[in-house]
């Protein structure tokens, strides 16, 4: 049997968010059982905005939340590391509107984490058991989530540039395995959209040494690159991040063949569109 957990005190950072490209300060704080993840806007007097799928407004190069005029863009690295830590209850104070991007990876945050430590309450973890299984698609994309005895995530993705070409990659996810496979793997990005990327107002904060930079066939910054596979791992990240806003664990093996934040975040919206494909129980 498991039990929520929250931090055991608080701890902070603060950089540079990854579009606005504005220095922003971050503070994570325990809260109460029953909580689940909480994003704090201090900058827009406190408006608080649930981490969870059916606030998600936006899925252009990130996931953003939002409630009512409140948004927070770019959680899912944060998420996450949240994700991977076990951690349940969390209020998040941010005076921007992303969370810092940090290493461009979810190992920042985890490391975060790791200084602020674990407490478990006495109240019993609860987790989302897949029953049957549950796909979306879009074009040649698509995402699943298939009954299975624990947590897996399976991803495949193929771009243009022989820098990345075809990958795949599958891991069981546990919190080991999180922190060394997945979590280290960091964001990227192709230098030939930087332009239109500004002009969206976007990427303003992405540099050489938290972006894997793709220039043609080539990782312009590849002394910073992790894994040889590192793109396909970090598609997993992202994966992980968007579905912890489930608002509990899931049960269930994750296939994503191209997927992205889109298609993560409809696959929780037909997952709870019918109360047949799931149960929930006590988390082992």
């Amino acid at each position: 049997m498991a039990f929520r957990r929250t931090i055991a005190k608080e701890v902070a950072c603060e950089g540079i968010a990854l579009h606005a490209g504005t220095q922003v300060r971050m503070l994570l704080e325990p809260a109460v059982p029953g909580t689940g993840i909480i994003f704090r806007r201090l900058d827009l007097d406190g408006a608080e905005i649930p981490a969870l799928y059916d606030r998600v407004a936006e899925t252009t190069l990130g996931t953003t939340l939002a409630e009512g005029k409140a948004t927070i863009a770019v959680v899912e690295h944060l998420m996450a590391a949240v994700a991977g830590a076990g951690i349940d209850d969390l209020v998040i104070q941010i005076d921007g509107a992303e969370p810092p991007v940090l290493d461009g990876d979810a190992l920042s945050f985890l490391e975060l984490l790791d200084v602020a430590g674990a407490k478990d309450s006495d109240v019993e973890r609860q987790a989302i058991k897949v029953l049957r299984r549950v796909e979306v698609s879009h074009k040649d994309a698509s995402a699943a989530l298939i009954p299975a005895q624990f947590p897996q995530y399976a991803v495949e993705i193929e771009f243009a540039s022989a820098a990345i070409g075809h990958q795949a990659y599958a891991v069981d996810f546990t919190p080991a395995a999180f922190r060394a496979e997945i979590a280290p793997a960091r964001t990227f990005g192709d230098i030939a959209q930087l332009d239109a990327l500004k002009k969206m107002d976007r990427g303003h904060g992405a540099s050489l040494h938290n972006t894997l930079a793709i220039d043609g066939d080539r990782v312009l910054n590849a002394d910073i690159q992790r894994f040889p596979d590192e793109f396909v791992r970090h598609k997993i990240l992202d994966a992980v991040g968007d579905l912890s806003l489930a608002g509990t664990p899931l049960i269930a093996r994750f296939e994503g063949i191209k997927s992205g934040h889109a298609l993560n975040n409809q696959l929780l919206r037909a997952l709870f569109a019918d109360p047949a494909n799931y149960r929930l129980i006590t988390a082992p």
